[in-house]
């Protein structure tokens, strides 16, 4: 995925360059310039606008208790459709541009979390930050597992490990989880321990 990403933003350019030699047939260099910098100028003010209003977002979802993931994601594309409107050229100022419009971002940064932020948070977190946390079931008498079986990993405990009794499993006893409270006492205290 990171080859196809570098091999799109690499051929980015090359549209512009070939974009700018082909406008030039029909326009004047100086109109040229112009644009690319009127386009630049008037992005980097949409740019700085749409900055503040995510801070805002960021400091009101915080002053929630809520976590800030799509503000932050949102800062991020803001901060590339920066450096994509501070290059010189139309592609470049058309990507920036659907990138600070709020209507297109949000597409965006739905595809963005979809296909990048979600799979390396699971890959860095083992499935915590999405809750497909390993589950492996019950050992059976014959070493197998028992039960849901794998859903980020597969066989039983560990990374890739099986469920067999290689020192997986600890016998506690029948009484291990019993839970006895002493009329004294109001700790509760397990038998197995």
């Amino acid at each position: 995925m990171a080859k196809r990403l570098i091999a799109g933003l690499l051929l980015i350019p090359l549209f512009d360059a070939l974009l700018l030699v082909a406008s030039s047939a029909f326009l004047d260099w100086r109109l040229i310039v112009a644009l690319v910098v009127l386009t630049g100028l008037l992005g980097m003010l949409a740019v700085r606008a749409e900055g503040r209003h995510t801070l805002r977002r960021i400091q009101r979802s915080l002053a929630r208790g809520d976590p800030p993931t799509d503000e932050l994601v949102d800062g991020g594309l803001l901060i590339a459709a920066g450096a994509f409107l501070l290059t010189p050229g139309f592609v470049t100022d058309a990507v920036g541009f659907l990138l600070v419009f709020p209507p297109t971002r949000h597409v965006i940064r739905r595809v963005v979390k979809k296909y990048y932020v979600v799979p390396r948070m699971d890959e860095w977190t083992g499935g915590f930050a999405t809750g497909n946390v390993y589950t492996f079931g019950f050992p059976s008498d014959d070493g197998g597992d028992r039960g849901m079986g794998s859903m980020t990993g597969s066989g039983g405990p560990g990374p890739g490990g099986s469920g067999s009794s290689d020192g997986d499993t600890v016998d506690l006893g029948e009484d291990a989880y019993d839970v006895h409270f002493d009329e004294d006492d109001s700790d509760d205290t397990r038998s197995g321990t």
